[in-house]
C-alpha cells in the first residue's frame, strides 16, 4: 500500500486481522482502513463495531489507537459513530487516550462541517485544561481553536492565563511555545500583575530552544508596549540566542534568525554592530542565507569596522555565482552612501577585471550613488569608458546609457560610446535600451549639439520609421515633436530641477518603533516581509522574490516580483500592437497542441541571444504577461532544453512555438508555426517573443 500498489481489494481480510491481540498488528490494520475508507465507505462500516469493542479494551494502548482509528476514517455519515467514543475517552483514565480524545473533538467539528458548536462538548474541553497531563491541556487549547475558529478561538481569561503558566514548566518545548503564543490574548488588569507575569516568564528567554525563545520574547515585546525600556533589556537579551541561531546548522533557523535581526536593526541600529564577524558567509552556505547576511553587514557598518565589512564583501564580488557576487556589489554600493570614497574605489577597481556581470552591477550601482550622493560624479565619470564594450545585460545597458545622457558633459568620448548604440539599434533586443537611448541621446544634444545632431536624426529616423516597438515608436515621436517645439522647450521639460534625495525614495527608512513591529515578530511575516505576507494572508497569490536585488533593502523600498513592473510594462505594450493583438483566455491542451503542430509546417526559423541556463520559472511568467500560454517546458539545466507555447490573436490565428536550446552558451532557437498565412502579424510575434525572452536575460543578468 505504502509502495501505490492499490491492495483496496483485500479490505474484508484485514477488517477481520483487526481482531488480533498484537498491537503491532493492529496499527498496521488500522492504517490499511483509515488509508481505504473513502474508496469502500460500505466495507468500512464493518470495521466499525471492531473499533467500537477495540474503546472498550481493556489495554489503554489500544483504547487510544482504536479512537484515532475512527476518528480518522474520513467517510460520510462516521460523525454519529465516534460521537460516544469520543465523549468517552474524555473521560478515560488513561492520559494517552484523553489526548487521543481532544484532538478526535476537533476531527469530529471538521467532519460536521457548518453544523454549530457543540455548548457541553466546548465546556468539557474547558474543563480539561486542568488536566493533570500537560500534553493534554496543550492538545485542548489546540482543539478549542480549531472548534471555536468562527468566534474567535480560545478564550484565554486571568483563570486560564495563570494556570498555564504555572503549568509551563510541565510541559516540554513545543507546549511552551503553544502556550506562550496562546497567552498574547491576554491583556494584564494592572501593571503589578503586568511584571508578575513578565518575572515568571523570564527564564524563558535563556531557554535552549529557539522556538521557545522566540516566543517568550514576542509575548515580552507585546505585553510591555507602554514600557520601551524593557523592550529595549528584552532584545539585548535576546541577542545572545539570535546570534547562535544565525550559525546553527539548520539552514531554515538560520534564515529565519537572520530575518529578525534585520528587523530588529530597523529599531536598534548597530544592535549587533560588536558581534559583525559572525554575518561574514560561509563557503558552503547556501545563496539566499549568504544575501541576508550581507544585508545585515550592510546596516552594521560604522567606522570602527567598514574597512573589514568592505574587504569582506570585496571577496564575495569575485564569487563563482553571479547571483552573489552582483549582490556584494549592491551591497557596496549601499555602505557608498556613508563611506563614499572608499567604496567608490573599490568599484572602480572591480571595473578592471572586465567581467560582464561585474561590470553591469558596478554600473548599476554608479547609476544610484551618483544621485544619492552628487560628490562622487567626477570619480564615476573617470571610471565609465571602456565599460560598454564588457556589458551585454539590459539593466547594465541603461545604466550605462543614462550615465552618458546625464553627464555625458564630464565624460570625454560620450557621444562616441552612444554612436556605438545607435549603430547598432536595429539588433538591439531590450526596447527598454532603445527608449532610453532616446532620452540620454536628447539630453546630451542640449549639452554637445554639435557631436550628438546626426546620430540623434538617425536614431529618431529609425524609431520612427522602421521600429515595430510600439513604445519606443511612440518615445521617439514624443522627442520629434518636442525638438519641433524649441530647444529652450526641451531644456525645460527635460533639464528641469531634479529631485532631491533627503525625500527618501531611496533612503533607509526611520527608525522604527519597536512595537510597529513587535506582534508581527516570531511569525512568517518577518520572513516574507510584510507587502509579500498581507498578499498571502489575503489569499491572494504571490510571485516569487530575489533574496537579494539590486535594490538597497529590498523589503522596504520595494518587493521585487520575478518580473518587475517596469518590464511588466516593457512587455504589456505587445499584446496589442497594429498588426497583433492576443488574446488572454486562450487555452490548448498538449494533446491538441501536438496534432495541430504535426498538421502545419514551420512559417519561420529565427535566433535569439541567450548565456547561461533557461530557468523555466521565469520564463513562464514573462510569457504569461504578453498571453502566450506555455504548453510543456524543460526543467532548469537539462541539455538540450525545450519549450512549447502556443498563442492566439483576435482574429483565430494560432501561433505555435518551438523553443530550443542544445547548450548554455549557444544560441536558442525558434521555430513558429501558423494556422494562417499573416507576414504581419507573424512578425509582431515574433518581435513579442524575442522583447519576452530579452527581458528575461535582462532579469537574470
Amino acid at each position: 500500500m505504502t509502495q501505490g500498489t492499490d491492495v483496496s481489494g483485500l479490505f474484508t481480510e484485514m477488517v477481520k486481522a483487526s481482531a488480533a491481540a498484537d498491537v503491532v498488528q493492529k496499527k498496521l490494520v488500522y492504517l490499511y482502513m483509515c488509508t481505504y475508507a473513502p474508496r469502500q465507505p460500505h466495507l468500512a462500516l464493518l470495521a466499525i463495531n471492531t473499533l467500537c469493542k477495540d474503546c472498550a479494551d481493556p489495554n489503554p494502548m489500544v483504547r487510544g489507537l482504536a479512537l484515532r482509528s475512527m476518528c480518522s476514517l474520513r467517510m460520510p455519515g462516521i460523525q454519529e459513530y465516534i460521537q460516544q467514543p469520543v465523549l468517552n475517552g474524555l473521560r478515560d483514565k488513561a492520559s494517552y487516550v484523553r489526548r487521543v480524545a481532544v484532538l478526535g473533538c476537533a476531527k469530529m467539528q471538521k467532519l460536521q462541517g457548518d453544523s454549530e458548536v457543540d455548548g457541553a462538548l466546548v465546556n468539557e474541553l474547558y474543563s480539561l485544561l486542568r488536566d493533570q497531563d500537560p500534553i493534554v491541556v496543550v492538545n485542548c487549547l489546540r482543539a478549542l481553536e480549531e472548534i471555536l475558529k468562527k468566534e474567535g478561538g480560545v478564550v484565554i481569561n486571568k483563570p486560564i492565563a495563570h494556570h498555564l503558566l504555572n503549568r509551563m514548566a510541565d510541559l516540554d518545548q513545543w507546549g511552551q511555545s503553544e502556550v506562550l503564543a496562546f497567552l498574547l490574548r491576554y491583556r494584564p488588569r494592572n501593571e503589578e500583575e503586568l511584571f508578575d507575569i513578565l518575572n515568571l516568564l523570564d527564564g524563558y528567554l535563556k531557554s535552549s530552544s529557539p522556538s521557545v525563545v522566540m516566543a517568550a520574547t514576542k509575548l515580552f515585546l507585546v505585553l510591555a508596549k507602554e514600557y520601551p525600556h524593557v523592550q529595549a533589556d528584552v532584545l539585548v537579551r535576546v541577542k545572545g540566542p539570535l546570534l547562535s541561531a544565525c550559525t546553527s546548522e539548520s539552514r531554515e533557523l538560520c534564515f529565519t534568525a537572520l530575518c529578525h535581526v534585520r528587523e530588529i536593526l530597523g529599531s536598534l541600529p548597530g544592535h549587533f554592530s560588536s558581534h559583525y564577524k559572525k554575518f561574514f558567509c560561509s563557503y558552503s552556505e547556501p545563496h539566499y542565507i549568504k544575501c541576508q547576511k550581507m544585508e545585515v553587514l550592510c546596516e552594521l557598518v560604522n567606522d570602527e569596522n567598514v574597512q573589514q565589512v568592505l574587504e569582506e564583501l570585496k571577496g564575495y564580488c569575485t564569487d563563482v555565482s553571479v547571483e552573489l557576487a552582483q549582490g556584494a556589489i549592491f551591497a557596496i554600493g549601499n555602505i557608498a552612501r556613508t563611506y563614499t570614497e572608499q567604496c567608490v574605489g573599490i568599484l572602480t577597481e572591480l571595473l578592471g577585471l572586465q567581467q560582464e556581470h561585474i561590470t553591469s552591477a558596478v554600473v548599476q550601482t554608479f547609476r544610484d550613488l551618483v544621485w544619492l550622493c552628487p560628490q562622487c560624479t567626477d570619480a564615476v565619470c573617470q571610471a565609465l569608458p571602456s565599460c560598454e564594450e564588457t556589458i551585454q545585460d539590459s539593466e547594465g545597458k541603461q545604466a550605462l546609457i543614462w550615465l552618458l545622457g546625464a553627464h555625458g558633459e564630464k565624460v570625454q568620448n560620450a557621444p562616441y560610446i552612444l554612436e556605438d548604440f545607435v549603430e547598432n539599434v536595429k539588433s538591439e533586443m531590450f526596447p527598454a535600451v532603445k527608449m532610453e537611448l532616446l532620452t540620454a541621446l536628447v539630453r546630451l544634444f542640449l549639452s554637445r549639439p554639435a557631436e550628438c545632431q546626426d546620430m540623434l536624426g538617425r536614431l529618431l529616423y529609425y524609431c520612427i520609421e522602421e521600429e515595430t516597438d510600439m513604445a519606443v515608436r511612440d518615445r521617439g515621436l514624443f522627442y520629434y515633436r518636442l525638438l519641433q517645439s524649441g530647444v529652450e522647450e526641451v531644456k525645460r521639460i527635460l533639464c528641469s530641477p531634479k529631485s532631491d534625495p533627503s525625500l527618501g525614495l531611496l533612503e533607509d527608512p526611520a527608525e522604527r518603533p519597536v512595537n510597529t513591529w513587535a506582534s508581527e515578530f516570531n511569525t512568517l511575516a518577518s520572513v516574507y516581509g510584510r507587502a509579500c505576507w498581507a498578499l498571502v494572508t489575503a489569499h491572494q497569490p504571490v510571485e516569487s522574490c530575489y533574496a537579494c536585488s539590486p535594490c538597497t533593502d529590498p523589503k522596504d523600498r520595494r518587493t521585487e516580483s520575478l518580473i518587475s513592473e517596469e518590464n511588466k510594462e516593457v512587455l504589456q505594450v505587445h499584446p496589442d500592437t497594429g498588426s497583433l493583438t492576443l488574446i488572454p483566455d486562450m487555452y490548448l491542451n498538449a494533446e491538441q497542441f501536438e496534432k495541430t503542430w504535426l498538421n502545419l509546417d514551420i512559417s519561420c526559423q529565427h535566433s535569439l541571444p541567450w548565456r547561461g541556463t533557461a530557468h523555466s520559472d521565469t520564463i513562464q511568467a514573462a510569457l504569461h504577461v504578453v498571453h502566450i500560454q506555455t504548453i510543456a517546458m524543460s526543467k532548469a539545466g537539462i541539455q538540450p532544453w525545450k519549450a512549447y507555447l502556443s498563442a492566439q490573436d483576435d482574429a483565430g490565428c494560432l501561433f505555435l512555438t518551438e523553443l530550443l536550446l542544445e547548450t548554455e552558451e549557444s544560441e536558442m532557437q525558434v521555430s513558429v508555426k501558423q494556422s494562417e498565412a499573416k507576414p504581419e502579424a507573424l512578425k509582431t510575434f515574433i518581435s513579442v517573443l524575442g522583447t519576452v525572452m530579452g527581458t528575461v536575460v535582462g532579469l537574470r543578468s
